[in-house]
């Protein structure tokens, strides 16, 4: 018995101190792109775009869409989402496969300002991420958080932000997206390789079912609505 209870402990010890270096490389690796780049001036950078869209120039339809596929607590939680983590491990474990992720929209932005190109241990980027997560909540509105996921996300077809996947997939304005074409761009950045239009159509439309059904789980849109957005045809 005691020689099992020494083997538990040295085990907990080798745990506590691979964590301790993972969140020990993972925190080098955030203030190391801080001091590249302050996220002020990094906010600032991505706002002179000619391509970026204010979130109030967005259809509502989007936004909602959006938050209900990728977040749907996100105005409710803070940086992580302990509960969407714990059901991805959960679903993970049960199906011996990475199936689902945890990731808010706000630890998406952190990895798409600063972490997207970089060859570290996906471990240290991911802590990375919930830094530069926390101090993007600190700093700034939630709005202007989501603002910033919209313009940074990738769509595939090298299309970067929503103005310019919707003028190269719809040849429209985001502004001017109608809720059949919101559904189907808040569902793209999942997977762009799999889901643009242009990849594989039927790929993209039945990813837009899923977006649609979350809308009306988390209570965007009627069930009737969703039949009659289910039954359109893409015009596109």
């Amino acid at each position: 018995m005691k020689l099992i209870k020494r083997i538990l402990l040295i085990l907990l010890v080798i745990v506590i101190i691979v964590v301790g270096f993972i969140f020990y490389k993972g925190y080098s690796l955030y203030k190391e792109a801080l001091s590249n780049m302050s996220l002020e001036k990094k906010i600032e950078t991505i706002r002179l775009d000619d391509d970026y869209v204010k979130i109030d120039d967005l259809p509502k339809d989007y936004r909602n869409a959006v938050v209900s596929v990728e977040d749907r607590r996100f105005y409710s939680h803070g940086p992580i989402d302990i509960i969407a983590i714990g059901r991805a491990l959960l679903t993970n474990i049960i199906h011996a496969d990475f199936l689902e992720g945890g990731s808010t929209i706000t630890q998406q932005v952190a990895k798409n300002l600063y972490f997207i190109a970089t060859d570290n241990n996906e471990a240290y980027r991911k802590i990375a991420e919930l830094f530069m997560a926390y101090d993007l909540e600190k700093s700034y509105e939630k709005d202007e958080i989501l603002e910033f996921y919209v313009n940074t996300i990738y769509f595939g077809d090298g299309y970067y932000g929503i103005k310019e996947a919707c003028e190269g997939y719809l040849n429209k304005s985001p502004s001017n997206m109608t809720l059949y074409e919101a559904t189907m761009m808040a569902g793209i950045p999942n997977a762009p390789s799999v889901y643009a239009p242009t990849a594989n159509l039927n790929l993209t439309l039945n990813r837009q079912q899923k977006v649609i059904s979350t809308m009306v789980k988390n209570g965007y849109i009627s069930q009737e609505q969703a039949d009659k957005l289910i039954s359109e045809q893409p015009n596109f």
